[in-house]
């Protein structure tokens, strides 16, 4: 079959447009490739200055919290400690022995009382060092203190958890969600009675805070505050997720499950 002379020139018109067209088409590509690319880049950079500013944040909540502890233990527990060794002393009757004996011996026990309370409290004051220790160690720590209220029956289960599998970054994180929850029960549950359960299985650290309190509705999460809303974000940050099981009069537990490889 014999090609006519316009079809040839067609052919070569063709040809001639695709060999100019193509050149652009992967230009354009690859500048759209790399916008995207830079775009993405971008991104990623900004997510992780909101990671490090969200850090910064919760290291100075977990801070926070730490001194208001030391405040309220200066004031309501040494400080009356020292008030009661003060009073006890300043009554010391010296033509008395047999009470001056007395009165002195417990001035003594009050002392010596003061000072174990000084030395705990200098492990709060090493906040940082304590989570390097361990999410466990901090968790104990914080019970430790809540204890001392004498008005809660606390249990924490840690038998499944695996110490290996910490994170100190999230550590950081679900520590401080830990303090929040423990804070809320305080605060509104009216609860007596707290249960911890710390876990970790198939590359998942598993946190559940249970109270037998009043309990709440679930609403939608408020933006403000250490609410719902900034509870499920904060573990969002590390991949986490929050379940609320809770209705009124039947107490609350809060779930946070955040993966652990």
């Amino acid at each position: 079959m014999q090609i006519s002379p316009e079809n040839v020139a067609t052919l070569i018109v063709i040809i001639s447009v695709i060999f100019l067209i193509a050149p652009l088409f992967l230009v354009s590509y690859v500048n759209l490739y790399n916008q995207r690319k830079k775009k993405h880049q971008e991104e990623k950079e900004q997510l992780k200055r909101d990671f490090d500013l969200e850090m910064l944040r919760v290291q100075m909540e977990v801070k926070e919290e730490t001194l208001k502890t030391l405040g309220a233990e200066l004031h309501d527990n040494i400080g009356q400690i020292l008030s009661l060794t003060t009073i006890t002393l300043t009554s010391i009757n010296l033509e008395d022995a047999a009470s001056s004996t007395r009165k002195l011996t417990s001035a003594t026990e009050l002392t010596r009382r003061a000072i174990r309370e000084i030395r705990d409290l200098s492990q709060l004051l090493n906040g940082e060092n304590l989570l390097k220790r361990g999410l466990v160690a901090a968790i104990e720590l914080e019970l430790d203190w809540l204890s001392r209220l004498e008005r809660y029956t606390l249990t924490f289960n840690k038998k499944e958890f695996n110490p290996a599998s910490s994170h100190n970054n999230k550590d950081v994180i679900v520590f401080r969600l830990f303090q929040e929850l423990i804070s809320n029960i305080i605060r509104h549950a009216h609860a007596t009675q707290i249960t911890i359960l710390l876990e970790s299985h198939t590359n998942t650290l598993q946190l559940t805070v249970k109270d037998n309190g009043v309990g709440f509705t679930k609403n939608k999460p408020q933006k403000t505050g250490m609410g719902l809303y900034t509870i499920e974000k904060r573990a969002g940050m590390i991949q986490g997720t929050v379940q609320f099981d809770t209705a009124p009069g039947q107490g609350t537990s809060v779930k946070i499950e955040v993966p652990y490889p």
